[in-house]
């Protein structure tokens, strides 16, 4: 395995050629508004509330998750009735409109909308742009909007005390330079030449980083395929139980959101910090109280954590004395027969598996009596810290390759950033 860099955008002679355009006649200044014509808009989304939506309804309601920084993400899933829609005096999307976020993240970014199966509106935090207007390029404006240079002017007037967002009318008083309608085509044909060899690198980048993924599940393998029939010689089969304690976390007499829980001393860890962790519980996102310490209990460091509900059977290892809720397992054991690293490698050994067989109610789960007869092969301490060793220096090896990637990625958004600023770099 090995890292993959992305291609460095050199300039190019194309905008050298770009750079000599700027000069020429034609360049005028300009705001969004300005650039509606011929039955053009310029107009926020609308209102829709929860009670507005249908989810078996026709009408596809575009959500701010939707709008990538020049790119449709099309990730929502949210519906109303056209019926609502006419009731609300929606304004219906065309393909090729441009959507403008007024809320982050990044604040501003802007995509075109490629058009639905399904009739589309949009929310109010999203701006509606239509120029209509033979002298402008639609996606040249994209570029425009997410350059670096337009993204200052977005701070600049950015407001929020909580989180930031940006108003339709301050959006219009933006002002940029337009160039003829055949610099923009030539700024747009440069642009995504650029764009293509970085979409290139990162689309290897992603590549790499599946790798790693499945590469982890075959070091991993080995543990998993042990039963009671083809145990090597010197092991056993041992539960959780057999080998140490194992309880269920504590979150009982006071409601979970009662705010006398929290904000004491004692890290207070949940489902989420597990899974973020990596095998190694260094950070947590809450801490209880005095009155949460009394209705939970401090678990101490080197206690494996195993999630039963929601993300079941993730797995992490306390790296200080922390509390948890009942959503959490914790195991400790005293070292005779086998190590907490150890057992916490072999349940991410048969993650897939446990979740496979989680009872589905309102969300997975497994529970207490279910991790309390699984049966864990065991080898002799001398022989786990072999196979302990070994997979972390495998999984060391990928960490540092997982870095480099995840370096490279941040690079290729530089890049594109870079790109667009020397587009859009004015040359007077």
């Amino acid at each position: 395995m090995s890292s993959v860099q992305p291609h460095v955008a050199e300039k190019s002679a194309a905008y050298e050629v770009l750079e000599h355009l700027k000069n020429s006649e034609g360049w005028q200044s300009a705001t969004i508004e300005s650039l509606i014509s011929n039955g053009g808009i310029f107009v926020d989304g609308d209102w829709v509330e929860s009670k507005d939506q249908d989810p078996n309804g026709d009408v596809r309601l575009i959500q701010l998750a939707d709008v990538g920084d020049g790119a449709f993400r099309d990730r929502s899933e949210r519906f109303l009735t056209s019926e609502k829609a006419r009731e609300l005096s929606c304004t219906f999307l065309a393909s090729n409109d441009l959507l403008v976020a007024r809320m982050p993240d990044p604040l501003g970014r802007a995509c075109i909308f490629p058009g639905d199966k399904k009739p589309s509106v949009t929310v109010v935090d999203v701006a509606v742009v239509r120029p209509r207007n033979s002298e402008v390029n639609t996606r040249w404006l994209m570029y425009r909007i997410n350059s670096p240079q337009f993204r200052r002017a977005v701070a600049s007037m950015q407001s929020g005390s909580t989180r930031q967002r940006i108003s339709r009318k301050n959006l219009a008083k933006i002002t940029f330079l337009l160039p003829p309608r055949r610099i923009q085509d030539d700024l747009v044909a440069e642009i995504e030449k650029q764009f293509s060899r970085l979409d290139e690198a990162v689309a290897n980048l992603k590549r790499v980083k599946a790798n790693f993924r499945r590469y982890r599940a075959s070091v991993l393998l080995e543990l998993s395929q042990f039963d009671g029939k083809s145990l090597p010689a010197g092991w056993c089969l041992r539960t959780l139980p057999e080998l140490g304690e194992l309880e269920r976390g504590k979150s009982k007499h006071r409601p979970r959101d009662d705010p006398k829980l929290y904000g004491g001393p004692y890290p207070f860890i949940q489902t989420g910090d597990i899974r973020q962790s990596g095998g190694r519980i260094r950070r947590y996102s809450q801490t209880y109280s005095n009155a949460g310490l009394a209705q939970s209990r401090l678990w101490p460091k080197g206690t494996l954590c195993i999630t039963i509900a929601a993300n079941i059977a993730e797995t992490g290892i306390l790296e200080f004395d922390a509390c948890f809720p009942d959503s959490v397992v914790g195991f400790r054991t005293d070292g005779k027969l086998v190590t907490v690293r150890y057992v916490e490698l072999y349940f991410r050994a048969i993650k897939e598996q446990l979740a496979r067989n989680a009872s589905a109610t309102a969300q997975k789960n497994i529970n207490l009596e279910v991790l309390s007869k699984i049966a864990i092969p065991v080898p002799s301490m001398a022989e786990q810290r072999t196979i302990v060793e070994s997979i972390d220096q495998k999984f060391s090896i990928v960490e540092e390759l997982e870095a480099q990637v995840k370096a490279d990625l941040a690079r290729a958004d530089r890049l594109r950033q870079a790109t667009l600023a020397r587009a859009f770099r004015s040359a007077r």
